[in-house]
């Protein structure tokens, strides 16, 4: 069996599972935000259905697109939220503390061999921990909170192998993209994504986690990475040490496709508007101005993008015109950036440091563009009018790729700078 058909397996008591199957899984915790969470039916519905929920300890909760609220309507929905949340016990609440799936890992919410669903579709994010892990609608959300399972049907996966070095100024990034590019966005679809390789296995944890956020773009159900001894270092420097299972695939799982790439052939690689499978190398759209350049969010906005992105911006200045915001992923990195001196690395290259949230990805706040204005940005989707006027463009790219346009003013090739 594949990791995925394991996880489900055990999730649902049986002791095979193969794709194509359809399973009734126990869910171990489930998440919603502010934006997709009880606001949206499941508050009403839960209450009309007169049920408990199955367990306040194994549901979380967390207000994080509409933090820090832009305007009264926000504020009313982050206050809904929260008084949701105290009112049915639900101790695990967090707010103004980043956006939702960082604040999961760092919590110990994501753990390794576990069934994790989300209000967003992001939630394939905790697959970096070898967790099966999706984002759900709120009807079905509102069957977990009753219930605490979920049906699925066992995806097929797609094998993806990464082996070698990563060149300088190529980062994790730029190889989920090269593979999204590939695979295409709907290439995916309600498939399972493993990701393995030597490049995979030496990848910290803040790398691995920016590949499984983006399996959604590519369709898939889920994006996994085997969990390992970096992952249980990451989880021990958090106090946990048991409570999970790590799952590996069998030497003769059966997977529907396997792709096979070379490190050392990466270059930096751009997602060009309005897909995020427009994907082409960053030296065939060099030269192209931008108004504005973003560092942030779940999928690029971790200590180590920030720390990259400083040593690309120490001691230059961006260029006259351009805005440069920097949005850490979680109020725990903005404080280790703070104290590192990166933040003032960033600030003194004439970045705006912004609140851990998820704003100005979707054009919520704190950074929305207008028509006309062309962004590039570390976070995971360039949809038409994601970041504000539908008549704005948007460039998906690395932080180190950001900065240096940043610095130019332009799309531009960081590795000069490094």
């Amino acid at each position: 069996m594949t990791i995925s058909e394991k996880i489900l397996a055990k999730a649902a008591g049986v002791e095979k599972a193969s794709a194509g199957e359809i399973l009734w899984a126990k869910v171990d915790k489930a998440m919603m935000d502010d934006i997709l969470g009880p606001r949206v039916e499941i508050a009403e519905k839960l209450k009309s259905l007169d049920k408990n929920i199955w367990n306040k300890d194994k549901v979380v909760v967390i207000s994080d697109h509409y933090t820090p609220p832009a305007n009264a309507k926000q504020a009313e929905i982050v206050k809904f939220t929260r008084e949701w949340s105290a009112a049915n016990g639900i101790d695990n609440y967090y707010e103004f503390v980043g956006p939702c799936h960082q604040i999961m890992v760092e919590n110990g919410h994501a753990l390794p061999g576990k069934v994790i669903v989300g209000t967003d579709s992001h939630t394939c994010m905790y697959g970096a921990m070898g967790a099966f892990a999706t984002g759900v609608g709120s009807t079905e959300m509102l069957g977990v909170l009753v219930t605490g399972e979920i049906w699925f049907k066992v995806p097929e996966t797609i094998k993806v192998v990464w082996d070698g070095v990563l060149p300088k100024g190529v980062m994790a990034k730029d190889v989920v993209l090269k593979t999204i590019g590939d695979i295409g966005h709907a290439g995916a679809t309600y498939k399972a994504v493993e990701h393995v390789g030597t490049t995979i296995e030496n990848m910290i944890m803040d790398e691995r986690l920016a590949i499984s956020n983006m399996a959604v773009e590519m369709g898939a159900k889920v994006g996994i990475i085997p969990s390992d001894e970096k992952t249980e270092a990451y989880l021990a420097a958090r106090g946990i040490t048991d409570g999970y299972e790590h799952y590996e695939s069998d030497a003769d799982a059966v997977y529907c496709e396997t792709r096979h790439y070379k490190a050392e052939a990466l270059e930096p690689v751009v997602a060009c508007p309005h897909e995020v499978d427009n994907v082409t190398a960053i030296k065939n759209v060099a030269g192209t101005v931008i108004h504005q350049a973003y560092i942030g969010s779940c999928t690029g906005g971790r200590y180590n993008d920030l720390l990259e992105a400083s040593k690309v911006l120490k001691g230059r200045k961006i260029a006259k015109g351009v805005r440069l915001l920097i949005s850490p992923a979680s109020k725990e990195v903005w404080d280790a950036c703070e104290k590192d001196g990166i933040l003032r690395m960033l600030s003194e290259a004439g970045g705006t440091i912004l609140a851990p949230s998820c704003g100005a990805c979707l054009g919520l706040h704190s950074g929305a563009i207008a028509p006309g204005e062309i962004c590039i940005s570390s976070t995971n989707r360039n949809f038409l009018g994601r970041m504000g006027s539908k008549d704005s463009q948007i460039y998906l790219a690395s932080p180190v790729s950001v900065a240096a346009a940043a610095i130019e003013g332009k799309i531009a090739d960081p590795r000069k700078y490094l």
